[in-house]
């Protein structure tokens, strides 16, 4: 395989622009710490921190074959391999069902609970790219997709799955569908021109709104599980940063700009990263 042949792999699974990973990465490991009650199992920590890499990329590569025949209709996504023709649609499903191979060994390495549980999560993701075409809520499936690692982390310690971890999941849904609205206006002009659907167009005016009250109710669903697992003032102190940075995105947002949209998508990845630190802190 050639440098060119690996640099469009690496583009097609993203690898390139890691925010997708670090987006997923932050609450499974917060799920896994708090199932954990502290630092998981090395074992563990390797699973899903590699299970998440392999699993987003794979979830990139289905993306870009379910819209292989419209991103070269939009500004953002025209120069993707499969867009362009530069890698084949046999060899990206190749590489789609290698990534789900390994991510399927991986889970293997877990309990037989989180095994059938995966099936869940594969189903999502391979659907989430689409329901475009059919509904103006595919942020929801990508929530429930990017969720679904959570309780995953639960079963694979053999934690309970009592409120806590179904809090948390539903926090990450809502979290989801307002930074991938925010992602969704970025496109929203060239998707209403080739009929691709999103929560951007369905909110519509509205849209600024609806983020704002996306992220309010994200927010105080994880203050429902910071009481659930007692935990501590890093946590309440990191939905205060939490709070601000969201504050700061509808800023971002103000004028819809696409490049602001964007960096408002992007600055999630404090809000993640600020929760999961919360976290460790809280169990040293």
């Amino acid at each position: 395989m050639n440098k060119l042949a690996i640099e469009q792999y690496i583009k097609l699974t993203r690898l390139d622009r890691p925010i997708g990973t670090y987006l997923l990465l932050w609450p499974t490991l917060t799920a896994l710490w708090i199932a954990s009650g502290g630092f998981p199992e090395i074992k563990q920590l390797i699973i899903f921190t590699l299970g998440v890499v392999f699993m987003r990329s794979a979830g990139c590569v289905i993306n870009d074959y379910a819209d292989r025949h419209l991103d070269g209709h939009v500004k953002r996504t025209t120069t993707r391999p499969l867009a362009q023709g530069i890698v084949s649609e046999k060899e990206a499903l190749l590489l789609f069902a290698a990534l789900v191979a390994i991510s399927f060994i991986l889970v293997l390495l877990t309990n037989k609970l989180t095994v059938y549980m995966s099936f869940i999560g594969l189903a999502l993701a391979a659907l989430y790219p689409f329901m475009k075409r059919h509904t103006y809520l595919p942020q929801v499936v990508l929530g429930a997709a990017f969720a679904w690692a959570i309780p995953m982390a639960f079963t694979a310690v053999e934690a309970p799955m009592l409120d806590t971890v179904w809090l948390l999941f539903t926090a990450k849904v809502l979290w989801t569908v307002a930074y991938d609205t925010q992602y969704a206006m970025v496109d929203r002009d060239d998707d209403l021109k080739i009929g691709v659907r999103s929560t951007a167009i369905l909110f519509g005016d509205s849209d600024k709104l609806m983020i704002g009250l996306l992220q309010a109710l994200a927010i105080l669903t994880w203050v429902a599980a910071g009481l659930k697992a007692e935990l501590g003032l890093f946590w309440w102190l990191a939905l205060i940063l939490a709070s601000g940075l969201m504050a700061y995105q509808q800023w971002l947002i103000r004028d819809r700009d696409r490049d602001a949209c964007f960096q408002a998508f992007l600055n999630n990845h404090w809000v993640g990263m600020g929760l999961f630190i919360a976290v460790v802190l809280h169990y040293l």
